[in-house]
């Protein structure tokens, strides 16, 4: 994906006009032969000018209004006054937020565009355009971190914690209704036109109690497809909840025809670890479908699939990278199957890598049952990201909307997501201190620099360069390196798809 387009995607809409136009000045770049000379300079600096105006005019309406509201505050207010004044503190914290985001996108296209101006050119603009950007007050991060971080304390200030009272009525209270555990999902059971909730056993544990998983069953007024969504089958990859609470909430069950069934959380035990295995540590998604007679894991995973899954008529699989490593929001799917083929492209991803799903993994074993499935990454692990969650759920919405599940239009994707023919990742063979080059989801070619690893004293031990042509579909951020260790994640845009492909990702 080109970064024009990745701008696309983390773009504030009511700020759209105030970003960086790297699209625009990339057409004057190749337009003009002498980059050096003026039409793209004098582009440039346009658009950095626009862009530190609106950063400054936000900047300075933030401040005063932090100390309007810092100047308002007093601790006897009356309760509808303090409600109002907290609705109009979180917007500005909002704002703030807004605006660090905002300052990152236009700091990163400035330097994209000057690095791409260089290889245009043979010169280094950079080093003429470049230190007129770092003069300027929208790229010096500081600033608005500085501001944030004053407004955080003062609400932190203002709105105490209220200190604990000792209950004077019962000391438990019921939130919600006590939910049933079963043993098996019995879909004909639920209601027709609600959305039901329930715990299915899947083992037990030491004490010999249940093991459970919370699903959710949103069965339509009519009758249709039975789709399933499962989220955190490693333990520490989250984004698919709120994307399934989300879609969960939003569905009018009045207008939906076949059935949902969403497992928010798949390895409850690892989701109790914040670890990416099973309670011994075992990978889920490399021992399905399991065994009714096997090791802990394999038990789990046969009863998943045995009590779950294997009522699904369409399956996604919802994942994000793991500790140490970002994501780009892609799609995993045996593209040679027509229909995993179709599901892929209406997820809208950024990526789309061929996959034909191996023996081990959950997607695999539904597939092996003849269910359509799908496996898609939403960004980073143990962490909620809504711009990754609100596209990955515009995807699901687009292929309800295909298998005529809901009346909602498909969604036209602003770009074209990238087709992989195949994917790998790059292993570093030195230990030391690692830094990947490359942003996600943008091309390298090959013999570009990608990643240096330095020694604990600061000497360069050894630069990798890509092997080819491709995207950065994921890499790694830990910058404690061992021999051995991943690097990049890189796909291969190729002519054909293997018929049959075991590249490490399941």
């Amino acid at each position: 994906m080109k970064f024009e387009q990745h701008l696309a995607l983390i773009t504030i809409p009511s700020w759209s006009k105030y970003y960086l136009n790297y699209k625009h000045l990339k057409q004057v770049l190749y337009a003009n032969a002498s980059v050096s000379g003026e039409e793209f300079q004098v582009q440039f600096e346009r658009e950095i000018t626009k862009v530190n105006q609106h950063y400054c005019e936000q900047e300075e309406s933030a401040q005063a209004q932090l100390d309007s509201l810092q100047a308002q505050w007093h601790a006897d207010m009356e309760a509808g006054d303090k409600e109002v004044w907290k609705a109009k503190f979180t917007q500005l914290l909002q704002q703030l937020e807004h605006l660090a985001d905002y300052t990152q996108a236009c700091v990163t296209g400035c330097r994209k565009i000057l690095k791409k101006a260089d290889k245009v050119s043979g010169q280094t603009v950079s080093r003429t355009l470049g230190p007129m950007v770092a003069s300027l007050r929208f790229a010096k991060p500081e600033a608005d971190e500085e501001l944030l971080r004053e407004a955080r304390a003062a609400w932190r200030k203002c709105i105490a914690v209220p200190a604990l009272t000792a209950p004077t009525g019962p000391t438990v209270q019921q939130i919600v209704p006590e939910i049933a555990t079963v043993t098996e999902l019995d879909l004909a059971g639920f209601p027709a036109g609600q959305v039901s909730r329930v715990w299915v056993a899947l083992a037990e544990d030491a004490l010999g109690l249940p093991i459970r998983v919370p699903v959710i069953v949103a069965r339509g007024a009519t009758a249709g497809p039975v789709v399933g969504i499962t989220a955190a089958l490693h333990g520490e990859e989250l984004n698919g909840i709120p994307v399934i609470h989300q879609l969960i909430g939003d569905v009018d069950l009045s207008t939906l025809h076949g059935t949902l069934v969403a497992v928010p959380v798949v390895n409850v035990p690892g989701f109790h670890l914040s670890q990416r295995g099973y309670a011994d540590g075992a990978d889920l998604n490399r021992v399905m479908p399991g065994k009714a007679d096997g090791s802990s894991p394999e038990v789990y995973a046969y009863n998943l699939i045995h009590r779950i899954t294997r009522h699904f008529e369409y399956h996604l699989d919802l994942h994000t990278a793991s500790r140490g490593r970002v994501n780009s929001l892609y799609v995993r799917a045996d593209l040679t199957d027509p229909r995993t083929a179709r599901m892929a492209r209406l997820q809208n991803p950024q990526i789309i890598v061929h996959n034909a799903g191996p023996g081990g993994s959950l997607r695999g074993a539904s597939m092996q049952r003849g269910i359509a499935a799908i496996c898609v990454e939403i960004g980073d692990p143990s962490r909620f990201q809504k711009y990754y969650s609100k596209n990955a759920l515009l995807g699901i919405t687009n292929i309800l909307s295909q298998l005529r599940m809901v009346p909602d239009e498909q969604c036209v994707p602003k770009f074209t997501p990238v087709i992989c023919s195949h994917s790998f990742w790059i292993y570093t063979r030195s230990g030391g201190i690692l830094i990947v080059h490359p942003e996600l989801a943008t091309w390298v070619r090959a013999g570009e620099v990608i990643a240096s690893v330095h020694s604990v004293f600061g000497d360069l031990v050894e630069e990798y360069f890509a092997p080819q042509d491709g995207v950065i579909v994921g890499k790694n951020i830990d910058p404690v390196c061992r021999s051995g260790n991943r690097i990049l994640h890189l796909g291969i845009v190729g002519d054909s798809l293997p018929g049959v492909l075991n590249n490490g990702h399941l």
